[in-house]
């Protein structure tokens, strides 16, 4: 299997990840609010079985509570103490919800409630059908040891954290056999790019050659200006071939970093491209530092060859290019279509187009983004519709 082949194969393009990433999360959520759903809903109802199993025994103590206040009610006022015990505590309160008197922690009562939890307690609320000592409510308290919490969020930390792992276990599955058309379209065109750059090879060079060692002094002016459509014509595609080159076969390549003279290097470059500006009236506009910069020729040059290739693809005609070569700053602008903001963050990824009358595969500006990433440079992108598009590469100054 070829290194291009297993590199499509095992890599993930950006869009790939980002609609990976889009779906999981997604799924990630609606898993967690599931989840939490049923935590809810089985702490609950793990409190009302606690509560409901406490009821029979609250509900004794209250009735031997309420004897014992019957005692005192009939030896009052001889008898004051109130009845005491050792296995709980208890608060009597009137028909008008006043405190007559208290032994429990919490005086907060929920009067509308039979049994509940409350502060680290139990509540039990007993209405009295006879007025011992004037009392209407009977509230017996008991002190909570939390026992039961503790072995609930055990339960719901354990279950559901296993939920969870086996949910995104098989969302992660569904979601690459969502995706698995995508990839495999992506393996397809990888693969019929790379026959594409082996057939392109031998005819493109035939052209360019024959055209460079054409007399065009002998030529009928309609036929020279015929040539320079094919000239630019075949140097368009020519660009597209050393893309495809540079994807399919120098990726592997090891760098041969040198200092280079950028402002050279991109005269030769706009030179290059002349005989396409010139077929559309597009001029250049050069403001060039003397810089140097330490990186692989090769790769800087499918850099600005697609810089300039789309500034020249995307203008208008009769319009302008602006090349700004600063110390560590390189600015292409153009005067062009330019492009929407919601759209500039997906400029970089491969076979994204936004203008279907131009031809290309989409890789260039990907290529452009791959090898700077490499090198840690930054690209910055201004763009406006029907006003332009300003590409700026930023790099660190080496000493």
């Amino acid at each position: 299997m070829s290194a291009s082949k297993s590199r499509a194969t095992s890599s993930l393009l950006k869009s790939e990840k980002r609609s990976l990433a889009r779906f999981l999360t997604l799924y990630m959520a609606m898993v967690i609010f599931g989840i939490a759903m049923l935590a809810i809903y089985y702490y609950e109802s793990q409190k009302q079985l606690k509560l409901s199993n406490q009821r029979a025994e609250m509900n004794k103590y209250a009735y031997i509570q309420t004897k014992r206040l019957k005692v005192l009610h009939h030896f009052f006022p001889e008898r004051r103490e109130y009845p005491r015990d050792t296995r709980f505590t208890s608060a009597i309160y009137d028909i008008e919800y006043h405190k007559i008197f208290s032994l429990n922690q919490v005086d907060k009562v929920h009067f509308d409630e039979e049994i509940y939890f409350i502060d680290g307690y139990i509540h039990f609320v007993k209405n009295l059908d006879t007025f011992y000592l004037g009392t209407r409510y009977l509230v017996i308290e008991l002190k909570d040891d939390g026992a039961w919490q503790t072995e609930i969020w055990k339960n719901i930390a354990l279950y559901g954290s296993l939920a969870f792992i086996l949910f995104m276990v098989f969302g992660l599955y569904l979601a690459k056999l969502f995706l698995r058309p995508m990839r495999n379209s992506i393996i397809l065109l990888d693969r019929f790019i790379k026959d594409t750059t082996h057939e392109l090879n031998t005819p493109l060079s035939t052209i360019l050659a024959n055209i460079e060692m054409m007399d065009t002094s002998v030529m009928v002016p309609q036929n020279r200006k015929k040539l320079v459509r094919i000239n630019a014509a075949a140097r368009m595609v020519s660009v597209l071939y050393k893309d495809l080159t540079f994807l399919v076969l120098e990726q592997e390549r090891k760098n041969n970093d040198t200092w280079l003279s950028l402002d050279e290097i991109i005269r030769e470059r706009v030179e290059y491209f002349d005989a396409l500006s010139r077929s559309r009236q597009i001029s250049f506009a050069l403001h060039l530092e003397n810089t140097k910069l330490y990186m692989d020729r090769k790769k800087f040059i499918r850099v600005l060859d697609n810089l300039l290739s789309n500034a020249i693809k995307y203008n208008r005609r009769e319009g302008k290019v602006t090349v700004l070569l600063e110390k560590n700053r390189l600015v292409v602008r153009d005067t062009g279509i330019g492009i929407s903001e919601d759209k500039i963050s997906m400029m970089f990824d491969r076979y994204m187009r936004f203008n279907e009358s131009e031809g290309g595969f989409g890789i260039g500006l990907s290529i452009v983004k791959m090898i700077l990433d490499e090198y840690g440079f930054t690209i910055e992108v201004h763009s406006k519709e029907g006003e332009g598009t300003e590409m700026a590469v930023i790099w660190e100054e080496k000493q």
